[in-house]
C-alpha cells in the first residue's frame, strides 16, 4: 500500500522559472527587469515547440541480458548529432544506485535529466520507508513519470533498468511513451538489429562472466560496423547481488568466431554449396 500511495504523488516539480507577462501593465523606465514566478507543476505539453534548424538524427547501440552470473550491460560511446560526432566518449550507462543502472538511448540531455529524477525519487523512497524500491517498482515509477509526456518531443528512446534482487536478477525496458516490458534480453538503438543477430545466437543462461563479456563486446562491435551512428569504444557493467562493477573502457574490436557460430556458418556454407 505504501508503494501505491507513493506513486500517486507527482514527482515532476522542477522549480523552473517563467516570465509573467501582463498586457495591462507596462514596465517603467526605472525598472526594466522581468518578473518571474515559480510554477507548481510543469505542463510541458502546453509549451510552444521551437522548430529545429536541421533534423537531429541520432543513434546508439545499448544492450543488456541476464545470465547465471547476474546482468551484463554494454553500450558504445559515440554521441552523434545529425551527420556529426558530437562526442566520441559519451557515457550511455548511468548508475542509479548501488544495485541499479540504466542504459540510455535518445537525446542525451533528456536521458540524463530523467536519470537524476529517478535517482532522486528512489532515494526519497528509501528514506521514507527504510528500504530500497524493487527494480520492478523503479521501472513502474519511471514509466508513470514518462507517460504524461507521450506525444511530445521528449526523446528517451529506451531506458533499461536492471538489478539483482533476492528473487534473482531482473531486467526491464522503459520507453518515453510509458511502455514497460520485462525480459531477459534487450537491445535498444539504431544498431540494435545488428546486435540482436549476435545476442540471439550466443546468449545462454549458463554463460561464464568472461563468455558473457565476450558476447556483449562482439554484439556492440558488429552493430558499430554496420551502424554509422554507433562506434568508438564500448562500456561494460556487471551487476550482481553485491552491486554493479564497471570494466575498463575498451576499443571496439572483433572477438573472434564463437564455436557455436562456427558450426552454424559451416552448415550454411555446405547447404549453399549443395544448392
Amino acid at each position: 500500500m505504501a508503494s501505491a500511495e507513493y506513486l500517486d504523488e507527482s514527482p515532476i516539480e522542477f522549480g523552473q522559472i517563467r516570465v509573467v507577462q501582463s498586457s495591462s501593465a507596462m514596465p517603467s523606465q526605472d525598472s526594466m527587469e522581468p518578473t518571474f514566478s515559480l510554477p507548481i507543476g510543469l505542463p510541458l505539453s502546453s509549451s510552444h515547440s521551437v522548430p529545429l534548424p536541421f533534423p537531429m538524427s541520432h543513434g546508439t547501440t545499448t544492450l543488456a541480458f541476464i545470465f547465471q552470473g547476474g546482468v551484463l550491460a554494454a553500450a558504445d560511446t559515440r554521441s552523434s548529432c545529425s551527420g556529426l560526432v558530437a562526442c566520441p566518449a559519451a557515457q550511455k550507462i548511468l548508475p542509479i544506485h548501488s544495485h541499479l543502472v540504466g542504459t540510455t538511448s535518445g537525446t542525451s540531455a533528456d536521458c540524463a535529466l530523467w536519470k537524476r529524477i529517478l535517482a532522486r525519487e528512489l532515494r526519497l523512497y528509501q528514506l521514507r520507508h527504510g528500504r530500497r524500491l524493487s527494480t520492478g517498482g523503479a521501472a513502474k515509477l519511471l514509466s508513470h513519470m514518462l507517460q504524461p509526456f507521450k506525444g511530445t518531443e521528449l526523446s528517451v528512446g529506451g531506458q533499461q533498468c536492471f538489478g539483482r534482487e533476492r528473487s534473482g536478477p531482473s531486467l526491464y525496458y522503459v520507453c518515453s511513451d510509458g511502455t514497460r516490458l520485462k525480459g531477459t534480453l534487450f537491445s535498444v538503438g539504431s544498431g540494435s538489429p545488428y546486435a540482436y543477430s549476435v545476442l540471439d545466437q550466443g546468449v545462454q543462461w549458463g554463460l561464464t562472466v568472461q563468455e558473457a563479456v565476450s558476447i556483449a563486446r562482439e554484439a556492440v562491435f558488429r552493430a558499430t560496423y554496420r551502424d554509422a551512428y554507433s562506434g568508438n569504444c564500448v562500456d561494460l557493467y556487471h551487476i550482481t547481488s553485491k552491486g554493479w562493477t564497471r570494466r575498463n573502457r575498451e576499443d571496439l574490436k572483433e572477438e573472434g568466431v564463437h564455436p557455436q557460430w562456427r558450426v552454424s556458418f559451416s552448415t550454411l556454407t555446405v547447404e549453399t554449396a549443395r544448392e
